[in-house]
């Protein structure tokens, strides 16, 4: 049995979108025959570093435990020598620094594997598009010394190497214990529900549908289409530049805003609809190989659903249709007509992803860190 330490360098809340994700993960290593133990911070009062709920580091509060938990690892790397960690699973927080850089170089004096998980890449343009460059300024400098250490980088993209580390491709994965299969197919005689879930940000091109919408609806339309959103914005500017294409279009009775919704409501909502709006906007970030995890969900669901990255899990799934990466507005009769020549079930489609278990993808990591 394998003793991996999996960190990440923020908060870890149940209800969170990445920290489901972390929970899958951690849980398909513990399938995989290994102890895991989950390192995370918890600020809701003091600034304090975790291990399985126990404190290892406490950094009070104000400006200084501000700083503290941005240079201070000597207690993950206690605790991971102490109890005779042998794999250490690495969440990257685009965070390299002297102060990472150390931990890792520690980690493998003592003998441990080290990897890192790039959630997205690249990001550099991600974080431009936020008008937040200037955070990872520093992990620029030094995220090829960084990667130097690591005996691999993690990533959902098709990169062999990254920042001159070779990689383990992997695949976002479904934990389909905890996604619900869609009920039925809906009467779609009259009217065609469309269902974006995200935290929302311009990259996933949701004012792609809303163009689209304008066009369909530009001429007197019988069959009725409707645009449903559940999640929230990541910015005021996205919200307002978001609520702007409505007015503008004049779109507001066919685009729905449901909120956060998680367990049975999100499931309810699900239900209801009937056709997925995956990522659409990607191009915008400079990013077109990506495994997303709202394509795995959708399928996982048993819903048909669209994008425009190159998704290898995907491209060539008779359930998915494939958007132009570009910011032409969506072809909606396209849709419509896509939609209703498919004749695959809710189930066919999930059962086409059963190899997209979390527990798959998280069996390739270890066989290839110990290969």
């Amino acid at each position: 049995m394998t003793k991996v330490l999996f960190i990440i360098f923020h908060g870890f809340d149940p209800n969170n979108g990445i920290s489901k994700k972390i929970s899958y993960q951690v849980n398909a290593l513990k399938a995989c025959c290994s102890e895991v133990h989950l390192c995370y911070m918890d600020e809701s009062t003091s600034k304090k570093r975790l291990v399985d709920n126990i404190v290892i580091a406490d950094y009070g509060r104000g400006i200084c435990s501000k700083i503290k938990k941005r240079i201070e690892f000597q207690s993950i790397t206690k605790y991971a020598i102490s109890n005779k960690i042998e794999f250490v699973y690495i969440r990257s927080n685009h965070n390299a620094n002297p102060f990472t850089i150390g931990m890792v170089q520690k980690m493998k004096k003592a003998g441990m594997k080290v990897a890192m998980e790039i959630p997205t890449f690249p990001y550099d343009l991600e974080y431009k598009s936020q008008g937040i460059s200037r955070q990872i300024f520093q992990d620029k400098l030094f995220r090829k010394k960084f990667a130097s250490y690591l005996d691999a980088i993690i990533t959902f993209s098709d990169y062999d190497y990254i920042f001159g580390r070779k990689t383990i491709r992997i695949s976002n994965g479904i934990d389909f214990d905890s996604i619900q299969l869609k009920e039925k197919k809906n009467d779609t005689s009259n009217e065609l529900n469309l269902l974006g879930v995200a935290e929302i940000h311009k990259w996933h091109g949701f004012d792609r549908v809303v163009s689209g919408l304008a066009e369909y609806y530009s001429t007197t339309q019988n069959y009725i289409v409707k645009f449903h959103i559940v999640g929230y914005f990541f910015s005021e500017n996205d919200e307002e530049y978001f609520n702007n294409c409505i007015s503008n279009s004049k779109m507001e009775q066919y685009v729905i805003f449901h909120g956060k919704k998680h367990n049975q409501e999100l499931t309810n909502i699900f239900n209801t609809c009937d056709f997925g709006i995956g990522s659409l906007g990607r191009h915008r970030v400079g990013i077109s190989k990506i495994k997303t995890l709202k394509n795995r969900e959708y399928a996982a669901r048993g819903i048909p659903f669209i994008y425009s990255e190159d998704d290898s899990d995907f491209n060539d799934k008779p359930y998915v249709l494939k958007a132009p990466a570009d910011d032409s507005p969506i072809n909606i009769k396209q849709i419509i007509d896509f939609y209703k020549n498919l004749s695959i079930t809710p189930l066919e489609i999930r059962n086409s992803i059963l190899n997209l278990s979390w527990k798959n993808q998280m069996n390739h990591v270890i066989e290839e860190i110990y290969k």
